[in-house]
């Protein structure tokens, strides 16, 4: 059960990726900048280095993500008030357009991928997806045990 489960989750992450990644080319984006933008919604005034670690990616990765978005006019750099090395990550008005449109693409998405369920099956696949993470968040990570029994 265990291998076939995994693997299930897997290909429908995979394949969920990669419809998104076709319906976001379609608006100018890519599914790694929409993530980007939606972390940085949420966490509005962060430094890169926080971001890139919500985000799980190498800062230099990020920092050439937050370039290009720079770039686009979607983000803008600031000096941070506290520390003058650091920068704070900002929206700009012209990413509330593109966020919207990106929530739109993914709800249809989702709507899409979803036909056939019942609500209440709806429900259930997110209770269920939702204790599977907290019970991975919960895990020890195999470094904490060792370094705790060695």
């Amino acid at each position: 059960m265990s291998d076939s489960l995994g693997f299930l989750i897997s290909d429908v992450s995979r394949l969920m990726r990669r419809r998104f990644d076709e319906r976001a080319r379609q608006l100018g984006a890519t599914r790694a900048q929409w993530r980007t933008l939606t972390m940085l919604s949420r966490n509005e005034g962060i430094n890169q280095g926080a971001l890139a670690e919500l985000l799980e990616v190498e800062p230099i990765t990020l920092c050439r993500m937050i370039d290009r978005l720079e770039e686009s006019g979607l983000v803008e750099r600031r000096r941070d008030p506290g520390d003058r090395r650091a920068w704070q990550l900002f929206l700009t008005e012209k990413s509330t357009p593109m966020l919207a449109d990106l929530r739109v693409t993914a709800d249809e998405l989702f709507e899409q991928v979803l036909i056939g369920m019942s609500e209440s099956a709806r429900d259930a696949l997110s209770a269920s997806l939702n204790l599977i993470r907290a019970n991975l968040i919960a895990l020890p990570s195999p470094r904490t045990s060792e370094a705790a029994h060695g």
